[in-house]
């Protein structure tokens, strides 16, 4: 068959550790057959980054914002031991954290079920996705650790230079103290992102925080979401059958808990961090679920919610057999060409990406799969494949369907 054609280049941005390995193989054995892929590549393992002083992922960033769809593999977020084992000049912040912040952008995760893998949690029997704020709190913190004797104050000066203070602690021993922000801009960018993807996906929408505990800062993001809510999208969330509401973070998981799933569940950024990783293990496997990065100006970035599989790496450089589960990563590149097949008007584009999702679901189905689904799966007859074997099998179901 002709390779299929693209007119727009995807935004492509490597990674580190087995997650750059499976790129590589995904590319070679899945993509490059049979599409012509033009992409504008940005390495951004961590040794790279190091060496650019992490402007390459700045860099990244702003070509996802040029050409409005980008794809990227799994990254170090380096440590104390990170730094010292890649000899790095700095403790260099999350990319993801840059990324999110310069596209404005709002992440939604959500599972991938597959037959013969059940959720840890009998009730669901749909998808939760996970809509998660991507600007501030924790990722964007300033902390100091404090002596004993010391006051630790928050001070705000306005532009004019006058200065307000509130003590936030005097400190009798040692300890430590944290200061985080948002704005309301990325928060009202946060609300449309999630009442439009609810709008677009027929899905009910909640959100939750803890204005009770917090009666400024979680606050503020409830009253702006009922804002833009009842100014906005009462109507169209009426006319479109489905329903947003708010409620307390606790009280948000004991409802999900023992829901059957099929909603959005829209979370502050830390919030969202942990539950997405949460609902994906009682789905079954984080390397089953997907993540999309949606700007308000429309630009999309997929990636695999999960991190770089450093066990698996490690095992791969001594030249022991590895089982990876390479879905959430296939997923990401083939959400990135449905979408640039939809932007520029290319079907047989988008029809690949689905083609190539179906196959991949199949070949789990027919009992081929990796070494964590195995352990889960319910299926009579499996077979526990290596990581290269598992992407020739999904290859072989991939030909008949083109």
């Amino acid at each position: 068959m002709d390779k299929i054609q693209m007119k727009t280049p995807l935004v492509e941005m490597d990674g580190d550790e087995m997650t750059r390995i499976l790129w590589k193989m995904i590319k070679e054995i899945l993509l490059e057959p049979y599409v012509d892929l033009k992409t504008e590549y940005y390495d951004l393992g961590l040794k790279h980054r190091d060496e650019t002083a992490d402007k390459v992922t700045v860099e990244a960033a702003q070509a996802t914002k040029k050409y409005g769809v980008g794809v990227k593999c799994a990254t170090i977020t380096p440590n104390a031991a990170r730094v010292k084992e890649y000899n790095l000049h700095q403790m260099w912040k999350s990319p993801n954290g840059t990324i999110r912040a310069i596209l404005d952008g709002t992440v939604f995760r959500a599972p991938i079920l597959v037959k013969g893998v059940t959720p840890f949690l009998p009730s669901w029997k749909k998808p939760i996705t996970i809509a998660r704020h991507a600007y501030g709190d924790l990722y964007k913190n300033v902390e100091m650790t404090v002596l004993a004797g010391a006051k630790a104050e928050l001070v705000v000066t306005d532009k004019d230079g006058r200065e307000t203070r509130q003590t936030i602690h005097t400190f009798d021993g040692a300890g430590i103290v944290q200061g985080q922000h948002n704005l309301d801009a990325s928060i009202a960018s946060f609300a449309h992102a999630c009442f439009d993807y609810a709008l677009t996906t027929k899905q009910d929408l909640w959100f939750s925080s803890k204005d009770t505990i917090s009666k400024k800062y979680d606050h503020r993001f409830k009253d702006i979401f009922q804002e833009i809510f009842e100014t906005e999208y009462q109507e169209k969330f009426k006319n479109a059958g489905i329903t947003y509401f708010y409620t307390l973070i606790d009280d948000a998981v004991a409802r999900v808990i023992r829901s059957e799933g099929g909603y959005i569940w829209a979370c502050k950024n830390y919030d969202g961090d942990v539950m997405s990783d949460m609902v994906a293990t009682a789905f079954g496997s984080l390397a089953m679920m997907t993540s999309v990065l949606v700007s308000p100006a429309g630009v999309y970035e997929y990636e695999a919610a999960h991190g770089t599989v450093q066990r698996h790496y490690y095992k791969y450089l001594k030249g022991e057999p590895t089982s990876t589960n390479s879905i959430a990563t296939l997923f990401a590149w083939s959400g990135a060409l449905k979408k640039r097949g939809e932007l520029d008007a290319l079907p047989r584009l988008q029809a690949f990406g689905e083609k190539l999702e179906k196959a991949a679901l199949q070949t789990i189905a027919d009992g081929v799969m990796t070494g964590d689904l195995y352990q889960l799966s319910s299926l009579p007859t499996k077979r526990k494949a290596d990581t290269e074997t598992f992407l020739k099998e999904i290859a072989a179901r991939l030909e008949p369907l083109l």
